[in-house]
C-alpha cells in the first residue's frame, strides 16, 4: 500500500514539473514575439552610444530641396571687401537716407578704418568708424591707435556703429558744410572729411576715392537718390553688382538655362562675364542676379 502512494506522488510530481516547463516556454516565445514587434516598430531609429537617447536614421530625414538651392546660389566673394560691401550696403543707404551722408562714403569708411570688418578693434567692439569715446557714456574698449591705449566705442551689435557714425557726422559743426554739398558727391565729402579733420592721414581722401571708384559703391548713392546709371559707367542691364551671387557651373548647364533660372537674357548674361562665345566649362563662375 504504501509503495502504491509513493509511485502516485512520483507521478504527481512530474506532472506539476511538466506543466510548469510548458508554461515557462510560452511565456519565452511570447517575450521573443514581443522583441521581434518591438524592434520592428524602432527599425528606423538608433540608439546613441549611451542607448539613453534615441534619434532618427539619417536616411530617414527628407532632403529639403531649398536648402540645395541655397548652396548654389550662396554668394562667392573675390575679396574681403566684397563680403562687407554685400553685409553693410543696405544699412548705409538706410543711414543716408535718414541722415544724407553718401552711402559710398559710409561704407567706404567702414571698409578703410575697420580693415573690412576684420580688425582688431573691430572684432573686439563692432567699431568700425574708429569713432573715439569723447564723452561716450556706452561700453567702452582701449587698443592702440595715435597712442597706447586709447579709448573707443563699443557696441553690441554693428548696426549701431553705424548709426552713431551718422549720428557723430551729423551733430558736429565741423562736419556741418559736408551736409551742403551734392548728396551723391562722393568726392567732395571724401577731401571734406580730411579738411574737417577726421583722419590725419593725409591719402585719406584718395584712398575712400578709390574703394569707391573700385568697387562702384556709388551706385548706392544713386538708388537712393533715384537717380540713372552714370556717365560712363556700365548701364543697369550690364553693370555687374557686387552684391550680387555667382553661380558656379555644373555639368549639363548651358548659358540658356542659367539665364532662365535668374530672368536673364542670354546676351545680359554674357555682357555682364563679358563672355564672347557660348561655351562654358564645368567650375566656370558667373555673376547672375540675386533672386
Amino acid at each position: 500500500m504504501k509503495g502504491k502512494i509513493l509511485i502516485l506522488l512520483l507521478s504527481a510530481g512530474l506532472i506539476v514539473s511538466s506543466c510548469g516547463s510548458k508554461k515557462n516556454v510560452v511565456k519565452s516565445n511570447k517575450d521573443k514575439r514581443e522583441k521581434v514587434i518591438i524592434a520592428n516598430e524602432n527599425s528606423n531609429y538608433n540608439h546613441n552610444e549611451n542607448d539613453k537617447v534615441i534619434t532618427p536614421n539619417s536616411n530617414t530625414t527628407p532632403i529639403d530641396s531649398s536648402e540645395k538651392t541655397r548652396e548654389n546660389t550662396a554668394p562667392v566673394f573675390e575679396d574681403n571687401n566684397e563680403r562687407y560691401i554685400y553685409n553693410y550696403a543696405q544699412i548705409a543707404k538706410d543711414e543716408m537716407s535718414l541722415y544724407g551722408i553718401p552711402a559710398s562714403i559710409t561704407i567706404a569708411q567702414g571698409i578703410l578704418e575697420s580693415s573690412a570688418g576684420r580688425g582688431e578693434l573691430t572684432l573686439k567692439s563692432n567699431n568700425h568708424f574708429g569713432i573715439k569715446c569723447n564723452g561716450w557714456e556706452g561700453e567702452k574698449v582701449y587698443h592702440d591707435d595715435d597712442t597706447y591705449q586709447e579709448c573707443f566705442r563699443k557696441y553690441k551689435d554693428p548696426k549701431y556703429s553705424f548709426r552713431d557714425h551718422s549720428l557723430f557726422l551729423k551733430d558736429r559743426r565741423r562736419y556741418s558744410s559736408l551736409f551742403n554739398l551734392k548728396k551723391d558727391d562722393y568726392k567732395g565729402w571724401a577731401y571734406g572729411l580730411k579738411k574737417a579733420g577726421y583722419a590725419t592721414d593725409p591719402r585719406y581722401p584718395a584712398k575712400l576715392i578709390s574703394i569707391i571708384e573700385r568697387y562702384q559703391l556709388h551706385r548706392f548713392d544713386d538708388e537712393v537718390l533715384g537717380n540713372g546709371s552714370r556717365e560712363g559707367n556700365p548701364s543697369k542691364e550690364t553693370k555687374v553688382d557686387y552684391t550680387s551671387i555667382r553661380y558656379t557651373v555644373k555639368k549639363g548647364d548651358t548659358l540658356y538655362s542659367i539665364s532662365q533660372r535668374y530672368n536673364l537674357t542670354v546676351e545680359e548674361l554674357k555682357s555682364i562675364n563679358k563672355l564672347k562665345s557660348d561655351g562654358l566649362s564645368i567650375g566656370q563662375k558667373l555673376y547672375v542676379k540675386t533672386l
